[in-house]
């Protein structure tokens, strides 16, 4: 070892200095040591090689674009008068919320090993793009307008109208993928206008995030639950048919994942 190095750091195996005409090839060598004092000397020479310094090689392409996590203390917009679901409404919805993510919980395995249809074929988990296709359909996605094809059979073209999230689709997907895939849908949620198949697949995925929530995730829910409470906030009509679907988005975020503060007061 370097004199430096053995002043910094004292001996603590009391090891018997190399004379001068010993050979090094006799450390250099595959053969295991034959005692103590050859094992302590080999280490001390594999020590001697090993650079000062080290620098990883790391691939900026690899890191997130967001490593920094900001969680927003903003509550969610009140809702017009009559607007909001009864407490009893939410209880309702929060028992059979928890009623889904014990069945899926208990099914996932099943659901897990069986064989997907060949028309379906999941996005990589950093797609952003593939997700959204995929979730959405590119009618959606494209913001394109069905053709008279697609109004007369819409459920058979998955990939025009989205593919519902089946058991046998949800069911693969790792936590990393869950909370990707719903941040790549909210943040497509934030500047446009709420639609079944977002609804369908935001229920699901909120069905599979598993407990203690990571920062991130509370950040995400948070966020949707204020987006939602935002484009309830302007509907005209109490008959509108995304009402329920968005009272239900706040109501699991604030009473099943316990943001009480965005929580609908009755």
């Amino acid at each position: 070892m370097k004199p430096e190095v053995e002043e910094l750091m004292p001996r603590l195996l009391p090891v018997e200095p190399r004379g001068d005409d010993e050979d090094d090839e006799d450390y250099r060598s595959n053969e295991p040591p034959r005692n103590p004092q050859e094992y302590l000397r080999h280490v001390q020479r594999e020590a001697s090689l090993c650079p000062e310094v080290v620098v990883a090689q790391i691939d900026p392409k690899k890191l997130k674009k967001n490593q920094s996590v900001n969680v927003s203390l903003t509550g969610c917009r009140a809702a017009p008068q009559g607007f909001s679901p009864s407490l009893r409404w939410q209880q309702q919805q929060v028992s059979n919320f928890s009623e889904v993510r014990q069945s899926v919980a208990k099914h996932r395995q099943h659901w897990r090993a069986q064989f997907l249809d060949d028309n379906v074929v999941m996005p990589k988990p950093d797609d952003e793009d593939g997700w959204k296709r995929f979730c959405l359909g590119e009618n959606v996605y494209l913001d394109t307008s069905p053709s008279e094809g697609d109004t007369v059979s819409p459920g058979l073209d998955y990939v025009k109208m989205g593919f519902p999230p089946f058991l046998s689709i949800v069911s693969k997907l790792s936590q990393s993928t869950v909370s990707a895939v719903l941040e790549y849908l909210i943040n497509w949620f934030e500047e446009r206008d709420f639609v079944p198949q977002l609804g369908r697949w935001l229920y699901a995925l909120l069905a599979c995030l598993e407990k203690p929530l990571l920062p991130e995730a509370h950040s995400l829910i948070r966020q949707l639950a204020r987006r939602c409470s935002a484009v309830r906030a302007d509907l005209e009509n109490k008959d509108d048919e995304r009402l329920s679907a968005l009272n239900l988005m706040i109501c699991i975020v604030a009473r099943y994942f316990e943001q009480n503060d965005l929580a609908d007061k009755e």
